[in-house]
């Protein structure tokens, strides 16, 4: 673990910035390693969406996120900025801690308001890329003169007993439906140790995406343009440079399927043939993938409110609010920790 003052905007900012990393390179490669190695391995192979987020997967995505067709991230943003009022005084926590955290650009609507309110001291954005956490701490020092701004380079699923403790309480937000790339079991793991880093009386904020008609779930995740497809494909192209693996990423389609049993959509690459692939930095692992077989990229479980509480109230949370945007694709969920 190595913490150093982020001190390039000046000698106000280096007051007020740390960076603290408990995400060691080689170890975070080994992680990714094991995993990818344990899906490759399952029937049918998955691989961690970690993948898609090279150089060209963020910028593919941020391109998704202006689609017509995709509706999460503006139905999340206009909750937050029709409620974050609400949620600062229901909560008035001193410290704000966002997990998963990237650019931290959705969440300046929740710290506008919690800094109006003037309870907040403290915000913590937590992410596994250090380039990423350096530059977003630095903006939201910029941006915000009178709170310290302490990033944590982690993993959500392992560093969560790394979230500072303060003098008050902590509001944790979890946004973008990011939980629903979590199975049950997953999710419910996760939910727990999020309990356990916490205090009774902090506090979760937390996005969901809600079911809908299929026709609409499917457009957001295969739309007409091809954005989707070519960021789901990008990451063959990932697994190739960072693994030493040999996909012919011409030789996949993507494919947008809605799971009715689990309420998900599932991202796959269906195979044109049957393809024999070497992933050499797994011990040379080799997938053997038929023609019309298919490697799940991501799932996207959807939810609804109903459910959302009880599984809160299963992790020890118990809610105190939550909000729809006007359609009613997308829950904002404010839960207290019992």
């Amino acid at each position: 673990m190595t913490a150093e003052p982020y001190g390039d905007s000046g000698p106000a900012t280096e007051d007020r910035v740390t960076v603290t990393v408990h995400l060691d390179p080689s170890d975070w490669s080994r992680h990714l390693a094991a995993e990818t190695a344990l899906g490759l391995r399952d029937d049918p192979p998955w691989i961690p969406p970690v993948w898609f987020y090279d150089e060209t997967g963020s910028k593919l995505f941020d391109e998704i996120t202006h689609l017509d067709e995709y509706y999460p991230t503006e139905a999340e943003r206009s909750i937050l900025r029709r409620h974050a009022t609400e949620i600062a005084e229901l909560t008035a926590p001193r410290c704000l801690v966002e997990l998963g955290s990237g650019t931290s650009d959705k969440t300046t609507l929740l710290i506008d308001a919690l800094a109006a309110h003037g309870s907040l001291r403290q915000v913590v954005p937590l992410d596994v890329s250090e380039e990423v956490l350096r530059s977003s701490a630095r903006t939201l020092a910029a941006l915000y003169p009178s709170l310290r701004v302490d990033a944590v380079v982690g993993d959500f699923h392992r560093h969560l007993d790394r979230i500072p403790r303060v003098d008050g309480s902590t509001l944790v937000a979890f946004l973008g439906s990011t939980i629903g790339n979590l199975g049950p079991g997953r999710r419910a793991r996760f939910l727990h140790s999020l309990a356990a880093a916490l205090r009774s009386g902090d506090w979760l904020l937390l996005g969901t995406d809600l079911v809908k008609p299929v026709d609409r779930l499917l457009a957001a995740y295969d739309d007409a343009d091809g954005v989707t497809a070519a960021f789901d494909l990008n990451a063959l192209h990932v697994l190739n440079r960072e693994l030493g693996a040999d996909f012919d990423p011409e030789r996949f389609r993507h494919r947008a399927h809605w799971d009715e049993a689990d309420e998900r959509i599932e991202m796959h690459l269906v195979a044109d043939g049957d393809q024999r692939v070497v992933i050499r930095a797994l011990d040379d692992l080799v997938l053997e993938v038929p023609a019309g077989g298919h490697l799940r990229t991501e799932i996207s479980c959807k939810f609804r409110q109903a459910s959302v509480r009880q599984q809160l109230l299963a992790a020890g949370f118990d809610t105190a609010a939550a909000w729809t945007d006007d359609a009613g694709d997308f829950l904002l969920t404010v839960a207290r920790r019992i």
